[in-house]
Parts: C-alpha cells; sequence; structure tokens
C-alpha cells in the first residue's frame, strides 16, 4: 500500500509580520487537521508555516532543521513493531530522564519523538483532565503542554514561541555546562602539568611567572623546573619550544619531564643536554621544531653555579650592592634539535653569597616598548627595567610580578608569546633568620657528580666580579 503524502499548508501571514517566521510540525491523527495557519499567523503577527504528519514515519520524513517546533498529540497510536520506529526503551546513549514506569506507555511516542528531535522544541497536547501525564511529559523532555480543549489561535501561537524560545535556552545553557566542564577538566589537567619545585632542604628562595600566550589556556611552549638533588646541588632550567599551540606545549612538559629524570639520576651539562635533544627528535610532530634552553646547577654552598646554553637569553644576575647584569652567552650552543651532534659547553660563574638569578624565555623580551610600536623591549630594557625595580627594594614574587606588569603595560595588552620567569636567590639574613649559619651537609657526592666535577675544573674560569 502506498504511503500516503503528507499535507503541508504554507500560508502567509493575514498581517505584516514582526519577527521569523515559524515551521511547525504536527503529529496527530485528526484527519480533519485542527490546527490551521491562517489562524496562527494572525495570532502571532508572523508567518507560520504548518505542516502534519499522522504518524511517526511521517514524522521522520518532514522532521528537517527548518522545523521550530514540534506539536505532539500523546493520544497518537503507540508505534508497534514494523513501523520502523524503535521500541521506547531503546535510545543508546541517550541520557534524558525515563518517564516513571506507570506512563513509560503512554509517553512511548514522545520519548521516540526526542530521540529524533533532540534540538527541536516539543509541544504535546493532552487531555484536559490529565495533568499528571502533561506534567510527567515536560519532566521527560518536552518543552511545555496545552489541553485539547484550550486550543485557540492566541494561546497556541504563545505557547509555540514561548517553547522555541526555551528550547533555544536550554540548548545555549547545556552548551555552557558542558564548555566550563571541559574548561575544568583542561584546566586540572594543564594545572597538573605544570612543575612543583623539588627544593627540599635548601636555603634558596624560588619565584616563577607563567604566562601562556593561547588564549584561555593554562599552558605553552615554554617551561621550567627546579630541582635539588641528594649532594645538595640545585638544579634549575627553563626551555621554550617554538611555537604556542596544544602540540608544542604537550613537547615542553615531556622534555620538563625528562630533564627532572635526567638530573636526578645524575646527567649534567653537555651530556643531559645531549639526551634531550635526542627525546626532542623522537616525539617532534616536524623536524622543524626546536627548543631552546637554559640550565644552571648551584653548587650545595650556593656561592657557585654551572651554565649552559642553548640558543637561549643568557640569565641575569643581581649580586648585593650591584647593578643586575646579564651572565656571558659566548660559549653556549644552539638551540636543542638544529644540529644532530652538536655540544653545549658548561661555563661556571661565581655567584658570591648574596645574589638573585633570574632566568626567562624571549616572550619577556620580545614585547614592544608602546601601542603599535615596532621596537621591542630587548635584553637591555629588560635589564634596565629590572634594575629599577630593584632600586625599589623589589625582591622575589614582587619583583617578577611587577616585571611581567610593566613588560605587559608596554606592550599595550596582553603578550602574544608565552612567557616563563624563574627566579632564585640567596639570602644570608634570611638563612641566619632561619638559624642556618651553613647550609646543612648532605650525602656523599655521586660518581656522576664526582665526575661532572672533575670536568668542570677544565672548563673555563669562573666569571667573577
Amino acid at each position: 500500500m502506498p504511503v500516503p503524502v503528507p499535507q503541508q499548508r504554507d500560508v502567509p501571514a493575514a498581517e505584516p509580520h514582526h519577527g521569523a517566521d515559524l515551521t511547525v510540525l504536527v503529529i496527530e491523527d485528526d484527519p480533519a487537521g485542527s490546527i490551521t495557519g491562517p489562524e496562527l499567523s494572525a495570532a502571532a503577527g508572523t508567518r507560520v508555516r504548518i505542516r502534519t504528519a499522522r504518524n511517526l514515519t511521517e514524522a521522520d520524513r518532514l522532521l528537517t532543521d527548518d522545523v521550530d517546533c514540534i506539536l505532539l498529540d500523546l493520544a497518537l497510536p503507540v508505534p508497534t513493531a514494523g513501523t520502523g520506529a524503535p521500541s521506547p526503551s531503546g535510545g543508546g546513549g541517550d541520557h534524558r530522564p525515563e518517564p516513571a514506569p506507570q506512563r513509560a506507555e503512554e509517553l512511548a511516542v514522545l520519548t521516540h519523538v526526542l530521540r529524533i528531535a533532540p534540538l527541536h522544541a516539543v509541544l504535546v497536547l493532552t487531555a484536559q483532565d490529565d495533568t499528571e501525564l502533561a506534567a510527567e511529559a515536560v519532566r521527560v523532555g518536552a518543552q511545555d503542554y496545552l489541553f485539547r480543549g484550550e486550543l485557540d489561535a492566541r494561546v497556541l501561537s504563545r505557547a509555540i514561541r514561548y517553547a522555541v524560545e526555551r528550547k533555544r535556552a536550554d540548548i545555549a545553557q547545556h552548551q555552557l555546562t558542558e564548555s566550563g566542564l571541559r574548561a575544568q577538566e583542561n584546566a586540572r589537567l594543564e594545572r597538573g602539568l605544570l612543575p612543583t619545585p623539588l627544593l627540599e632542604g635548601s636555603d634558596l628562595s624560588f619565584a616563577a611567572r607563567y604566562r601562556p600566550g593561547r588564549s584561555r589556556a593554562l599552558l605553552g611552549g615554554d617551561f621550567y623546573d627546579t630541582v635539588r638533588t641528594p649532594d645538595g646541588t640545585v638544579h634549575a632550567m627553563i626551555g621554550d619550544v617554538c611555537g604556542h599551540g596544544p602540540d608544542e606545549a604537550a613537547l615542553g612538559v615531556e622534555l620538563r619531564i625528562a630533564w627532572r629524570a635526567l638530573t636526578l639520576a645524575g646527567l649534567c651539562g653537555d651530556q643531559l643536554l645531549s639526551t634531550l635533544q635526542q627525546v626532542l627528535e623522537h616525539e617532534r610532530q616536524s623536524e622543524e621544531i626546536f627548543a631552546t634552553l637554559c640550565t644552571v646547577d648551584i653548587a650545595p654552598d650556593g656561592r657557585r653555579a654551572g651554565l649552559c646554553l642553548a640558543g637561549h637569553p643568557a640569565p641575569l644576575l643581581a649580586r648585593h650592592g650591584r647593578p643586575a647584569r646579564l651572565l656571558p652567552y659566548e660559549d653556549g650552543g644552539p638551540a636543542l634539535g638544529l644540529l644532530p651532534r652538536a655540544r653545549w659547553p658548561r661555563r661556571q660563574v661565581e655567584l658570591g653569597g648574596e645574589w638573585s638569578l633570574m632566568m626567562y624565555t624571549d616572550g619577556l623580551i620580545e614585547g614592544r616598548v608602546g601601542p603599535g610600536s615596532s621596537q621591542r623591549l630587548g635584553q637591555d630594557g629588560m635589564v634596565a627595567m629590572v634594575n629599577s625595580r630593584l632600586e625599589q627594594g623589589l625582591a622575589g614574587e614582587d619583583l617578577l610580578e611587577a616585571a611581567v606588569a610593566e613588560v605587559r603595560e608596554r606592550h599595550g595588552g596582553e603578550l602574544t608569546d608565552d612567557v616563563a620567569v624563574l627566579l632564585l636567590g640567596r639570602d644570608p639574613e634570611r638563612i641566619r633568620r632561619r638559624g642556618r649559619s651553613a647550609p646543612r651537609p648532605g650525602p656523599a657526592p655521586s660518581a656522576a657528580a664526582s665526575a661532572s666535577a672533575s670536568s668542570a675544573a677544565q672548563r673555563p674560569p669562573l666569571y667573577g666580579p
């Protein structure tokens, strides 16, 4: 038997319309078609198109994206096997509330319509004496209900518009909730990937600031870390993977974790950087990806350090009573991932008794010095800025906060590149206040540390005052 062609009424509005056209799909088995377009158009003040389906099979065919609202008669016969409509207990991954057991059969048509039209507003029609069924239909997912006896054009037009707007609000709220949950999950993940300094037992102070260049992100391609090994040496590093996307952020995390593991295993200097380059070469998405890196290892007494630079800006050292200045960078090696058999010399640096050492990524020095200006802050500008803050008596967290804030202010807004800044310091007065007149002795140096110290004796002389 051929499937009857469902009737579709497309009636122009009786009055000038004051809003967007509406398309309503009426699912009822009344052959007379009690819902008419002219009455609705006149009551709504806009053009209303009516499509009528006499069963769920026809509804499936007429349900298109331009349908704004579905008007469903709950008295429609329950679908049976062979009609093409699934059973009410189906739905797979649908998370809508299930009807109460005593109402499941009466709401079988509604649950099917909600599954095939999850983005459409649904109004249900029911008998006037069945308020409980109507309320259960709304709980299950309908936007509103109407009694058959009150189907005048004005009430129906208002109900349709209300249902459409409520559905839009529900979808927007659902999307907002999902977006918020994803943002929270991503924030927890990214926050968990940020480093926790391992400095227990050290007299050095530590402060850090991190600002990713990606919008609404917590993690970028910059990375840093600080650990204290059993021999009392404090190791710190800061690096920058070229690029600003999530792939670069993931690679930065891998390099940071690899650096921590290798450092705790006793590697240092050229041997450590060579191994990190192998990690980079195996994990990067493209051969064009590289990373810059700066590492320092501070002796247990806090007065000397070893410095390795892999294409990275040199740290800034401020000694007590003296202006801050950059450490030497002439003996640095190339960035990781550029040359297969590169070498990274380790230069020894004299720190002194009281000092602050600032390590940073190029995002701090590449900010512009004014909105619309092509001039960059540069290392010289950064040194002058930090010295100005030091003269004001700032130190630690306050110094970093003021420096990053001033860079942003000069740039004229948020920086487009990732920014990471790490500050280590030694204050003998602070040590004395804590009742530590001398560093606590640590375990005997490991074989790897002894070998590193022996090798350091053949390195270039100390960088003194």
